[in-house]
């Protein structure tokens, strides 16, 4: 039975879409698992957009008004992993709708990954209460750290799981929040850290995931290792220069740690 993993944030523009869209994209792609997106950013959607697919025949609006059954939504592309869009003309639906309709989809994915809406609403709540486990993407500054905290919070009022944290577009500055002023902020793990780079924003210009696009990237491998954490592997950086630093460098990073420690637990159950 697959798991369904909701991608959450309170707050636009810190790359949550593009965590979702290119988590999906490393999972089929690198490792071969059979994935689906979800669309659940009912109100402002653009997942479908990162793909080059601007009018879909059917949506998720379509699903959840009762029109279409689900799988006449899901959408194949290149052959490589599948999506269910969203309608870029909004539509009254009642979201709660999403967890029973994606149950029905287990079977069928090693993983249904959901791009949330990004705002306080119903919308993120169906997507929270949908889902089997959550990550949550921030960045490393203080207005968005005090977003991610209420969806922290928001999910464990609901007494929802929380995998861990994103920390996307980061730029090494000494102003920035540190990965161990975030975790005890929150409370929770950092599983990835995400460097901050323009090509993402070009690869989203192409329609094509940057995983793809540009792999060798730290992104990229980032992004690889991310993936791997979630199904229970490790992914070994190909690069030459990092297999030589590593040697060298003895410190085994926070995040590095929090995803071995993840993986363990994945693999005992």
């Amino acid at each position: 039975m697959g798991r369904i993993v909701g991608i959450v944030s309170i707050k636009g523009g810190v790359g949550k879409t593009s965590c979702a869209a290119n988590l999906g994209a490393s999972l089929a792609k690198e490792f071969g698992k059979k994935v689906l997106l979800v669309d659940a950013n009912f109100t402002a959607p653009n997942l479908g957009l990162h793909f080059g697919i601007v009018n879909p025949k059917y949506t998720i609006h379509d699903v959840l008004m009762d029109k279409i059954d689900i799988t006449e939504a899901i959408l194949d592309h290149q052959g490589e992993f599948h999506i269910i869009p969203a309608s870029l003309v909004d539509k009254k639906i009642n979201p709660f709708k999403l967890k029973h309709k994606l149950n029905r989809l287990r079977d069928n994915y090693d993983m249904i990954i959901i791009d949330s809406s990004p705002n306080l609403n119903e919308e993120m709540l169906s997507t929270m209460i949908a889902s089997d486990e959550l990550l949550v993407v921030t960045s490393p500054d203080y207005p968005t750290l005090s977003t991610t905290m209420r969806a922290v919070k928001l999910a464990q009022q609901k007494k929802l799981n929380i995998s861990g944290l994103i920390v996307n577009k980061v730029r090494g500055k000494d102003f920035e929040l540190s990965l161990k002023e975030i975790e005890e902020a929150t409370g929770v793990p950092v599983l990835g850290v995400l460097p901050d780079d323009i090509r993402v924003q070009e690869s989203i210009a192409n329609t094509t995931d940057f995983t793809s696009r540009h792999p060798t990237t730290n992104v990229s491998v980032e992004m690889k290792k991310l993936a791997a954490t979630m199904i229970g592997q490790e992914y070994q950086d190909p690069r030459f220069w990092s297999k030589v630093k590593s040697k060298f460098n003895k410190e085994v990073p926070k995040h590095e740690l929090n995803r071995a420690l993840f993986r363990q637990q994945l693999n005992k159950e």
